[in-house]
């Protein structure tokens, strides 16, 4: 029985999702839950598990191709079942997609599928993914470069199914648009780079070189460079964590409304203390560092200042006041900002705040975290010091009624004791909801955190 399988509403009510690349290809057998294709949300990188056992028949999008929630993404021939047509009209249908989604059964008959969370999307009517113009019908894997030197120029165009001996090519949506413009096919570029990305150079070379070997093809255009070389323009499509972000940070922006305090503070003790602690046989493998000290610092100052853990409800005319601290940790990765946050981190000792924040930094680098993980901040913090930045405004995240921003940490002269020292100075900016937080309130939020920092020890006297 041939079966298929729409792409599943991934949480958070996101309508769409940017396939990023098949783990499988036509012609596959697969088992139940194998990851069989990666895509990508506004908010994260998701494996998406088979809820069938059996032989991939057709593949209905290809990496980059943006399909809505509910879409066809793949069809299946489940394990034991006799197919519903010869091999040759397979064949045919997984060169024609319409012809594969036109000869795929009804919804009906895909209560097979198992109960997976969020596999319960409406099918769409049309049953096709719905792609942007930069989408296309899905291309075979790269192929070994021995068969692309040696192959005659209408081989290298044929539409017929190329073996496959590696995994499909990696790029990016620039390059991948310019690859259309220029009827270049990525299945055949050879990646220059160590990392195997194709660039703009690699898609232009082998455009180059097809025009050499056939005199009789129309010219590609050369492109427009500036008086140095390089490229006058580059187009990212605004998609992915970066169209979430912005559409976030504008709707923060002109929602509640930003107010930004600073203070400078000698955070000398504080070195010293993770000094300390580095040099601690027994933390050996925790990476304690400034931001778990202003981490724990930031928790210890809410539970005594709830306005800046708060959030206003203006559909019911309240302000909600958290009891517990989820503590969001923007991190800065290829995708964009993410700000996955820390559950009851008010809990956690300094070692498990280290161990947490660090966790939560290697997933995002991965890009593996989870959309979960970054609902339900209560307040948040961004390290602008490892840029070398002194100080900034940073804007609240909806919801959240406030962010610090750590600053740089400088040595530099500054008084103390009556004298000028050289000493550890970093500068805190505070960034609130004035419907929420009153100027005194933040002031009064910020100068607790900083005297933490200034002195570690006075967080024996907090509760």
């Amino acid at each position: 029985m041939m079966v298929d399988f729409r792409l599943p509403d991934l949480g958070e009510g996101l309508p769409e999702a940017e396939l990023v690349q098949w783990l499988v290809a036509e012609g596959d057998t697969v088992t139940l839950n194998q990851t069989i294709a990666e895509v990508e949300t506004a908010k994260a990188v998701v494996e998406l598990p088979s809820p069938h056992a059996g032989t991939v028949t057709a593949l209905h999008a290809a990496a980059g191709d943006v399909i809505e929630v509910g879409s066809v993404l793949i069809s299946f021939q489940l394990e034991g079942a006799e197919p519903e047509q010869p091999a040759q009209d397979v064949a045919t249908a997984a060169e024609s997609p319409a012809a594969t989604a036109a000869e795929s059964p009804a919804p009906a008959e895909e209560k097979a599928q198992p109960n997976l969370v969020g596999y319960g999307a409406a099918p769409r009517s049309s049953g096709r993914p719905q792609r942007r113009a930069r989408g296309g019908a899905p291309r075979p894997a790269v192929i070994d470069t021995a068969v692309l030197e040696a192959a005659p120029h209408d081989v290298l165009h044929t539409p017929e199914p190329v073996e496959v001996v590696r995994e499909r090519p990696r790029s990016t949506p620039p390059v991948r648009k310019l690859a259309k413009e220029l009827g270049v096919d990525l299945a055949l570029v050879e990646a220059s780079g160590a990392t195997g990305l194709i660039t703009r150079t690699d898609v232009e070379t082998y455009a180059a070189r097809i025009d050499s070997r056939d005199q009789a093809a129309p010219a590609v255009a050369p492109a427009v460079t500036a008086p140095n070389g390089g490229e006058r323009t580059t187009r990212i499509p605004i998609r992915g964590v970066r169209k979430h972000t912005a559409d976030a940070m504008v709707r923060s922006a002109f929602t509640a409304p930003h107010v930004t305090t600073f203070h400078t503070v000698d955070v000398t003790a504080t070195s010293e203390l993770i000094a300390s602690l580095r040099d601690d046989r027994a933390l050996q493998g925790h990476r304690i560092g400034v931001m778990a000290v202003a981490a724990k610092a930031v928790c210890l100052a809410l539970l005594r200042h709830p306005t800046l853990n708060s959030r206003w409800d203006g559909e019911n005319a309240e302000i909600v006041q958290y009891h517990y601290v989820n503590l969001g940790i923007a991190a800065a990765t290829q995708r964009g900002l993410v700000v996955p946050n820390i559950r009851d981190a008010e809990k956690l000792t300094l070692v498990e705040l280290a161990d947490a924040i660090g966790g939560l930094a290697e997933v995002a680098r991965a890009g593996k975290t989870a959309p979960g993980d970054m609902s339900g901040g209560t307040f948040s913090i961004t390290n602008v010091g490892v840029f070398g930045v002194d100080a900034g405004t940073p804007i609240l995240n909806p919801g959240e009624a406030g962010i610090l921003a750590l600053g740089a940490v400088r040595r530099q002269p500054w008084e103390h004791r009556g004298e000028i020292a050289l000493r550890d100075v970093m500068t805190l900016s505070l960034s609130f909801d004035h419907r929420l937080v009153d100027g005194e309130q933040g002031a009064r939020f910020l100068r607790e955190v900083a005297d933490i920092l200034h002195e570690p020890g006075r967080a024996m006297l907090l509760r």
